[in-house]
This record gives structure tokens, sequence and C-alpha cells, in this order.
């Protein structure tokens, strides 16, 4: 199989159902992003954290279906799909780590280590993806757990990136106003 196709070539590409769209059109916008978002999550494993990158690689693999989601313009009920107890998921290990963690008392900066930095820079592209999927969602009928996934992930990741700092030794720093 050839990686490239030359179909692309004159800016178009194919949704899953083989209509042809934009390069620029909003669910290949939407997917795109996410696609970016799973690729900077590949770049933050490994952590050294083994839970962290648990729920990174799980993450991931939910990613990958929010992708395919958002190509696809008319799912079957039988293609893979993020549901209510993903955004639950996620929920719970906010809630995990947040026991973990000292109470936030101001917005902080996102620094810190290595890992944790690019945590807090995934939780910006996590935020762009949710950004590009409700735009999705305005013209189009998408699934509004994927939307409602990519907005728990934005704070998923905050937490992620907090817990991966603190267990780092990093101290968190509030922003000077």
């Amino acid at each position: 199989m050839s990686i490239y196709t030359g179909r692309g070539d004159d800016g178009r590409t194919d949704l899953r159902d083989m209509t042809r769209v934009s390069k620029t059109d909003p669910r290949i916008e939407a997917y795109g992003t996410v696609d970016e978002l799973n690729a900077l999550l590949g770049t933050i494993r490994p952590t050294g954290h083994d839970d962290v990158d648990d729920r990174l690689r799980t993450v991931q693999n939910h990613l990958h279906v929010v992708q395919a989601e958002f190509a696809n313009p008319d799912p079957d009920e039988d293609d893979p799909a993020i549901r209510a107890e993903h955004v639950e998921q996620i929920e719970e290990w906010i809630d995990d780590y947040d026991e973990e963690l000292e109470p936030l008392t101001s917005f902080i900066l996102p620094t810190g280590s290595d890992h944790g930095a690019r945590l807090h820079h995934a939780r910006t592209v996590c935020r762009r993806a949710e950004r590009r999927a409700v735009d999705l969602a305005s013209a189009e009928r998408i699934d509004e757990d994927a939307v409602q996934y990519l907005n728990r992930l934005s704070d998923g990741l905050f937490t992620f990136a907090r817990v991966v700092n603190a267990r780092d030794g990093e101290r968190e720093e509030a922003p000077e106003y």
C-alpha cells in the first residue's frame, strides 16, 4: 500500500463515506486538531509516572475514536463512539488526582517540569480541538459526547500537569497582575 495517492493535491480530501471535501472543511479542521493533540500526547509519554502514562495511553485511544467520529458524517450504530462513561472516567481521574494536590487558590502559569509544561501545552491544543468541534456542531450533527469529552479532557490535562509537576517537585507559580 502506497502512503501517497495524490488525491489531495487539489486541496480536497475524503471523509469516511468517501465524500470529497476541502481540507479546510470544519470536519477536517476538527479531526485534524484532535490528531494534533493526539500526536502531542505521544511526545509526552513516558512521563516517568506509570499511572499518568496509562491514562494518557487510554486518552490517545479515545482521541483516535473522536477523530473517526468527526471524519464520519453518517455513523452507524456499531461504529466506535465516545460515550458518557468515557467522560465520567476522566472526571474520576481528576477527582483522584485532586486528592493528591494542594487546592488551587489562584490561577497558575502553565509551566513546570518538561512533562508538566508539555501537558499544559496539550491542554491548550485540546481547548482548540474543542472549539473546532463546537464550530462543526453548529453546522452539522456530531456526537455531543465527543464534544463533552474534549471539554472534560482539557480539565484532565490541566490536572495531569499539576500532578506531574507536584511529583517532580515543581512549585506552581501564580501570575502577577
